[in-house]
């Protein structure tokens, strides 16, 4: 199951949110094998009309007909930018299994073209936010499931979705050397989700953390 993503690139994604929500909600609305889509994507399946998708360490219950999206602890509604790219990861799953191998952003289709796009958004807070005390992005990610890897001075990988992990990494800085930092990702994660939505869900992860930081 592919989607053309083509027309979100650019920014086009931030621009057109409900727009983006519709779409997603009728390729949602395509699928006629939920049980099948289930196993590729790791979801439970529920009801014909109901199934449940882990994402950033919280269950939430995805309505087929209504098309809506529900956090199960609490029944309210996912913000608007979550529900997209909850779609797009279940509408979108291959069920591609990990490979093991870590890439970088500039990797992905388009990634060098909209790295300094994405830098910006996500690498750039997470060094400004952690770069001087990253053992605090160790406290911040336990708080979204986060466990310590084995990059950098300190990095920590988080399952943004069950078949998705993320991994951040930062290098400490001194008196001559400013903190540096990276996201990773595991090699099959273009069959889970456009480039467009792995920048949105890696800036919606560091600004999760830097929240979590500043309250830790």
């Amino acid at each position: 199951m592919t989607h053309d993503y083509s027309s979100l690139l650019g920014g086009c994604w931030e621009r057109g949110f409900d727009l983006s929500y519709k779409l997603a909600c009728e390729q949602l609305a395509k699928i006629s094998d939920i049980r099948q889509q289930c196993r590729k994507s790791s979801a439970r399946y529920i009801e014909p009309n109901e199934i449940v998708i882990n994402y950033l360490n919280q269950p939430y219950h995805i309505m087929i007909l209504d098309c809506k999206i529900l956090l199960e602890d609490s029944g309210t509604e996912a913000p608007l930018r979550d529900k997209i790219l909850i779609l797009h990861y279940f509408t979108g799953a291959k069920g591609t299994p990990a490979t093991g191998k870590s890439i970088a952003y500039k990797q992905l289709q388009g990634g060098l073209s909209y790295f300094p796009a994405f830098s910006q958004r996500a690498i750039g807070p997470l060094v400004k936010n952690f770069g001087r005390g990253p053992e605090l992005l160790t406290k911040a990610a336990a708080k979204l499931g986060g466990r310590e890897a084995d990059y950098g001075d300190v990095s920590v990988t988080i399952n943004a979705f069950d078949r998705v992990p993320i991994t951040l990494v930062l290098w400490k800085g001194d008196e001559e050397v400013s903190p540096n930092g990276n996201i990773l990702f595991d090699a099959n994660i273009s069959d889970y989700l456009s480039t467009e939505d792995v920048t949105v869900l890696c800036e919606t992860i560091t600004w999760k953390l830097v929240k979590g930081g500043s309250a830790t």
